[in-house]
């Protein structure tokens, strides 16, 4: 009888915690919690743009964020708050890319006389959407050389994905569509002839 009765307590306990972590697990996917952005991965593409502009060793001065209600930080995604892994900061975010990208292109040099800044200006996701979710991010880049301005212009791009009524997809696909938000900024950016010409 001790044994039975041992084992019912047991079994209840086990039935108690494995309630407690569903509805942990519900909390996380539904919302109401912190999540972080993934890292940004250099884009090959990008990186073939820096190599064929055949531009001098730059260096990433410091980006700015600009205070805007569209440039949100956190980013919130149906009550779940989108944080950058970079020292919560998505201007951070925005100088880590770009660090990475002249780095793999072999044209990071911190000691160049010609210097990459600039603010960011808009940073938002939307993942309210039943079927498609959106992004919008700009930036304002600006080029010196020897503390000479030699480009100064705003750069937008926009991104939509597969979304869902579900909040535990909608707000994940969410998530992993940050980087490639600002992959496509950069690709922007890269592909413009007058910041090509700044660099080289």
């Amino acid at each position: 009888m001790f044994s039975t009765g041992r084992n019912m307590t047991i079994t209840n306990a086990s039935r108690h915690s494995a309630l407690s972590s569903a509805l942990v697990a519900l909390v996380v996917l539904t919302g109401g919690c912190a999540i972080v952005a993934p890292n940004y991965s250099p884009s090959i593409d990008n990186v073939q743009l820096l190599k064929n502009g055949k531009i001098a060793q730059t260096k990433v001065g410091s980006f700015q964020s600009a205070a805007d209600p569209a440039n949100a930080n956190p980013i919130s995604l149906r009550g779940s708050s989108l944080q950058s892994p970079y020292a919560n900061s998505y201007a951070a975010y925005l100088t880590e890319a770009l660090r990475l990208e002249l780095s793999l292109a072999g044209k990071l040099d911190a000691n160049s006389t010609i210097e990459i800044s600039g603010v960011l200006l808009r940073n938002d996701l939307d993942a309210s959407g039943v079927s498609k979710g959106f992004g919008e991010i700009s930036a304002n880049f600006v080029v010196t050389r020897n503390g000479v301005r030699q480009f100064d212009k705003t750069k937008s791009a926009r991104l939509e994905w597969e979304s869902s009524f579900v909040g535990a997809i909608a707000i994940p696909n969410a998530q992993q569509s940050y980087p490639r938000m600002v992959k496509n900024l950069l690709s922007d950016l890269f592909s413009d002839p007058e910041f090509v010409k700044a660099l080289q």
